[in-house]
C-alpha cells in the first residue's frame, strides 16, 4: 500500500513540529551527505530551526565552502564581503556558545526544581527519570568511596 501524500502546511502541535524537524533535518543531512559521497560535490547545508538552533553540515571545511562561493561572486560582490562573512562566522559561533550557555543553565534550573512550568507532563517524566538515573550514579559513587575508605582503614589497623 502507497504512503498517503501529506499536505505540505505548519504543523500546528509543537511537540510534532519539533518531532518532524528533527526527523527531516535527519534526513536532509543525510541526503546532503550521500550528494557529497556519490558525485564527490563540496556540499555544504545550513539550517536555522525554530528557536533558533543552528544545525550545519560540510563535506568539507565550512568556511572554505563559503570562500568558494563568495569567490565565485566576486564579479557582484564587493571585496568587503570577506571581512564582513569573517565577522558574520565570529558572530554565529558567538550566538551559538550564547545560546548553548542559556539552554545548559536552563535544563541546570529546571534539574533544580526551577522554572518548570512550561513543561508538558513527558518532558516533566524525561526530566524526572533523568534525575533518578543521577542520583543512581551519585549513591553508587558514594558507596564505592565508602567502601574504599573502609578498606584502606581496616588495612591501617591489620598492617603489622
Amino acid at each position: 500500500m502507497a504512503k498517503e501524500k501529506i499536505k505540505i502546511k505548519k504543523i500546528d502541535n509543537l511537540t510534532a513540529r519539533q518531532v518532524t524537524f528533527s526527523k527531516r533535518r535527519r534526513g536532509l543531512i543525510k541526503k546532503a551527505e550521500e550528494l557529497s559521497v556519490l558525485c564527490d560535490a563540496d556540499v555544504s547545508l545550513i539550517v536555522f530551526s525554530a528557536t533558533g538552533k543552528l544545525y550545519d553540515f560540510s563535506s568539507s571545511r565550512m568556511e572554505d565552502t563559503l570562500t568558494r562561493y563568495y569567490g565565485f561572486h566576486s564579479n557582484k560582490v564587493e571585496k568587503s564581503v570577506q571581512p564582513c562573512l569573517a565577522l558574520e562566522i565570529e558572530n554565529t559561533n558567538r550566538e551559538m556558545l550564547h545560546e548553548e550557555v542559556y539552554d545548559r543553565a536552563h535544563k541546570l534550573r529546571q534539574m533544580k526544581g526551577e522554572d518548570l512550568e512550561g513543561l508538558n507532563v513527558e518532558e516533566l517524566d524525561q526530566l524526572e527519570k533523568k534525575l533518578e538515573a543521577g542520583l543512581s550514579l551519585v549513591i553508587k559513587n558514594k558507596e564505592e568511596k565508602t567502601w574504599n575508605e573502609i578498606n584502606k582503614l581496616q588495612r591501617k589497623v591489620h598492617a603489622p
